[in-house]
């Protein structure tokens, strides 16, 4: 799995509307992309601003560059995201993910690079 990560900073009057596309415009788009595993968004304030990371993951980099295009190290900012961000990164990292722990009701779930799946709570 891949991991793609990606900054942008926003002013505290516009923040909560970058939010609010990405839940719906961005997860929209996302979720029609063959490869996508899933999503977060890290928020932070950052001095007078508000920085969020994005963090997307894809089974692999033809996913990416099928969403991305030919070059996947660039930054993918759509219209609406430029109206409420102040500045962004414009290039991304790639990262393969090598431990996924993921938190469930009943504790951290562990998914090993082979596709084994255990539980500890």
């Amino acid at each position: 799995m891949i991991a793609r990560t990606w900054r942008g900073w926003a002013s505290a009057a516009t923040a909560d509307s970058y939010q609010r596309h990405y839940e719906t415009g961005v997860a929209e788009h996302l979720r029609q992309v063959p490869g996508f595993c899933g999503a977060r968004l890290l928020r932070r304030t950052d001095g007078d601003e508000v920085m969020f990371t994005s963090i997307t993951f894809f089974t692999s980099m033809d996913d990416v560059r099928a969403f991305a295009g030919e070059d996947p190290e660039q930054a993918v900012i759509e219209d609406t995201a430029r109206r409420a961000l102040a500045r962004w990164d414009e290039r991304v990292t790639h990262h393969e993910v090598a431990v996924d722990l993921a938190m469930t009701t009943a504790g951290i779930r562990h998914i090993d690079t082979g596709g084994t799946v255990g539980s500890r709570g």
